[in-house]
């Protein structure tokens, strides 16, 4: 079950995913986004900081009250002060860090820049993910770092899969019970170690990996539409949800600029014929968009 920013942007989304999750036959594997707006938020601050404005110090104390807001609001009580510790551990011991260096070393290479904002990215899904795993009583926390592999390519980057799929078995190895919460989009290069990501976006194709290599028998993708539409519902008012579809359908809409999802997502799990559903975590009793073989 993945989640993205929207459903995990504010009390009552989370809230509403922790219903929806409580409502699943267990074990149950959660993929989440940043907070929603936040991944954007860290990347300005990268620029801010790499002009030697340290004003974004004072955004990242407003990211720190936003957090600690959702922990008071859904974390259950005996795992509240431990979130609390994890999301200012992470603020002070690696945030802070990361964007003073950028701001206080103006001969940075570029690489090296790179790599610090990468990094700096990468704890919008761990701060989420820390939120999400305190809010059920059977919460299991999984780091992505430590099993999603990428290398570099002509294209960019890409998934290792054979790597990530040996890391993946053993990280989950024990998947018989419980809530276990992931993070989407972030990953580690195969040979350095280094920070990466899957692209923006990349939190659906996380779960399609996740999906497709522990033989998950459907991949349900929450986000804030009631599934694919007929047309954009914004500019047609009298749009209506297509029920179900084929994965070439699905596949040739996200080829042409559908954002329902992230459209390298819908490859990995055709190949395994698990069925995808896309469902709105603000209205769960949607019966949503179904993708299946035919």
């Amino acid at each position: 079950m993945k989640f993205g920013g929207t459903s995990v942007g504010s009390i009552e989304s989370l809230l509403n995913l922790r219903d929806i999750v409580n409502a699943q036959e267990k074990p149950v594997l959660v993929v989440v986004s940043a907070m929603g707006g936040f991944t954007n938020q860290l990347l300005a601050m990268c620029e801010q900081a790499q002009q030697r404005d340290i004003s974004c110090l004072d955004t990242l104390e407003t990211a720190r009250k936003r957090h600690h807001d959702a922990i008071d609001g859904v974390v259950i009580e005996p795992m509240r002060e431990q979130v609390h510790a994890t999301i200012d551990r992470f603020i002070d011991e690696s945030l802070k860090p990361y964007y003073l260096a950028l701001a206080t070393n103006p001969h940075m290479p570029v690489a090296e820049i790179e790599r610090v904002c990468d990094a700096i990215v990468a704890h919008g899904e761990i701060l989420s993910s820390a939120i999400v795993t305190g809010m059920f009583e059977d919460g299991v926390p999984h780091l992505s770092l430590n099993y999603m592999r990428t290398v570099p390519d002509a294209a960019g980057r890409v998934l290792d899969w054979e790597e990530t799929e040996r890391l993946v078995k053993e990280d989950f190895a024990n998947l018989d019970s419980g809530v276990h919460v992931a993070q989407g989009f972030i990953s580690r290069d195969k040979k350095s170690g280094d920070v990466t990501n899957l692209g923006r976006g990349g939190s659906d194709y996380t779960a399609a990996i996740l999906a497709t290599l522990l033989d998950a028998e459907s991949l349900e993708i929450w986000t804030d539409v009631d599934g694919f539409m007929t047309a954009d519902p914004r500019t047609h008012p009298d749009a209506t949800v297509i029920p179900q579809m084929t994965y070439a359908q699905a596949q040739e809409m996200c080829d042409a600029g559908a954002k329902v999802i992230y459209p390298p997502t819908i490859a990995p799990v055709a190949m395994k014929h698990i069925p995808v559903w896309v469902k709105n975590t603000f209205n769960p009793s949607a019966p949503g968009t179904v993708i299946l073989d035919s």
